[in-house]
């Protein structure tokens, strides 16, 4: 994730999401960067938005945190009026549509944030892509998404398959953070996983990794 840079404004996180037989895993690092420095070592970009359903975020911090709380506020809203949770595509919907709104916003600081949304309805569990954009992608394997994304794209294609559980699916997700950690300058400083399955929205994972020479 980035926070403002007026000199060099970029992106830089690496976040996944994996689509297990019974259930969903989502993984991110912990590092903000501005420019070449780096802003904070212990930032979460991970979010429960509701009952079912978790975010994670890469882009400027600011817009992250203003468009998750907007989104929370939509589907609790939305929950209150028709007594039911949102189901994965109506809360990708109205996620999409505050991103689109957003980044077209005319502003000195471009609002550059994307996230991927896992969840639980009725018909099964989900992942999705929602872009910077406001695009909307469906996927029923893996993906990813930041900087550190090709990196870890890679260790997933080679490793990922249709039968894998959640307990693999963790695994996984930590192999292709840790490889996006090791190459790609903005991510790092540690990881956070949480999972999506029939027992609701567990965190399994925060890990710090301190560079400190004593």
């Amino acid at each position: 994730m980035q926070k403002i840079n007026t000199k060099r404004l970029q992106t830089g996180t690496t976040t996944v999401g994996i689509v297990c037989k019974d259930g969903i895993v989502l993984a991110a690092d912990k590092r903000v960067s501005a420019g070449y420095r780096i802003a904070h070592k212990a930032f979460d970009k991970i979010h429960q938005i509701s009952e079912t359903m978790v975010v994670t975020t890469a882009g400027l911090v600011s817009d992250a945190q203003l468009i998750t709380k907007l989104i929370k506020a939509e589907l609790m809203l939305k929950k209150i009026r028709e007594t039911r949770e949102a189901t994965v595509k109506e809360a990708s919907n109205l996620l999409a549509n505050i991103v689109y709104a957003n980044v077209r916003r005319m502003s000195m600081v471009p609002g550059i944030v994307g996230f991927l949304l896992g969840g639980r309805d009725s018909e099964g569990f989900h992942l999705v892509e929602i872009g910077i954009d406001g695009s909307i992608s469906f996927f029923d394997d893996y993906t990813s998404d930041g900087s550190g994304s090709d990196l870890a794209i890679g260790v997933l294609e080679a490793s990922y398959n249709k039968n894998i559980n959640v307990d693999e699916g963790i695994k996984l997700a930590i192999k292709s953070i840790n490889s996006a950690i090791q190459r790609d300058m903005p991510t790092g400083s540690g990881l956070d996983v949480f999972t999506i399955t029939d027992k609701g929205i567990k965190k399994v994972m925060t890990k710090t990794i301190e560079t400190k020479i004593l």
